[in-house]
C-alpha cells in the first residue's frame, strides 16, 4: 500500500505549480513534501506555519509540527501566527491549492474526508474551510478501498465535508479533471488501463481525446 500511496503522491506533485502557496492535507497528501524541492513552493498548514520543509530525525522539534501532528522544519522565511489567522488565510482566499484525502468523491464534485459511519476516525480538522477557501482543490486517493468498493461514485454514501466541486482527483489509476458538468479522465496512473479505471469507477465520467 505504500507503494501505491507513493504513486499517487508523485502525480499528484505534478499538478502543483510552482511558487504557489499550498496546503497538503494529512494521509496521502502528507507524502508530498518529500517529493517536491521545498525551495519552489509555500507550504502552509492550518495549525499556523508558513513555510514548512521537510525535518531529518536529528532536527526533530516536537513543538514544530504540521495539522496532522507529524514533526515538520521551517523554511528561511518562515512565519509562525495563531490557528484563527491561519483559518483567516484560508478562508479570506490566500490558499492557492490545498490537496486532501478523500474517502468518496462523487460525479457531482462533492466529497467525503471526516467521516465513516460507525467507525472512529480523525475528524473534520481544516477540510471544511480548505475546500471552501483554497482557490483550487486535488483529492486524492486509492482508486478502491481495502475491499474493492468504488471510491469513485454517483453519490457520496459519507458525510460529505463540502458542497464545493474539487477541480482534480488523483488516485493510483487515473487523473480527473472537472469540466463545467462532468468529470473527464485525462491521465492513466502507473500501468492503468481505460478498462481498468472503468471496472473500478462507479461514476459517470468522459474519456480525454487524447486517451482514445
Amino acid at each position: 500500500m505504500k507503494d501505491v500511496k507513493q504513486l499517487i503522491a508523485q502525480r499528484a506533485a505534478l499538478e502543483l505549480p510552482k511558487h504557489s502557496v499550498i496546503n497538503l492535507g494529512i494521509g496521502i497528501p502528507t507524502l508530498i513534501a518529500d517529493i517536491i524541492d521545498e525551495r519552489d513552493y509555500v507550504l502552509h498548514t492550518e495549525n499556523g506555519l508558513l513555510g514548512i520543509t521537510k525535518v531529518n530525525n536529528q532536527q526533530i522539534d516536537l513543538e514544530i509540527v504540521n495539522a496532522g501532528k507529524i514533526p515538520v522544519g521551517e523554511a528561511a522565511g518562515a512565519a509562525y501566527f495563531s490557528s484563527a489567522d491561519s483559518f483567516a488565510m484560508i478562508r479570506g482566499g490566500h490558499v492557492d491549492i490545498a490537496v486532501l484525502g478523500a474517502l468518496q468523491i462523487d460525479e457531482t464534485g462533492v466529497m467525503a474526508n471526516w467521516a465513516i459511519p460507525g467507525k472512529d476516525i480523525l475528524g473534520v480538522g481544516g477540510a471544511m474551510d480548505l475546500l471552501e477557501g483554497a482557490k483550487t482543490i486535488i483529492a486524492t486517493t486509492t482508486h478502491t478501498s481495502a475491499n474493492g468498493d468504488a471510491k469513485f461514485v454517483k453519490k457520496c454514501t459519507y458525510p460529505i465535508t463540502s458542497k464545493r466541486i474539487v477541480d482534480t482527483i488523483v488516485t493510483d489509476l487515473a487523473v480527473f479533471k472537472w469540466r463545467d458538468t462532468i468529470y473527464e479522465l485525462v491521465d492513466l496512473v502507473g500501468t492503468a488501463t481505460l478498462e481498468e479505471v472503468q471496472q473500478r469507477t462507479e461514476a459517470n465520467y468522459i474519456i480525454s481525446p487524447n486517451l482514445l
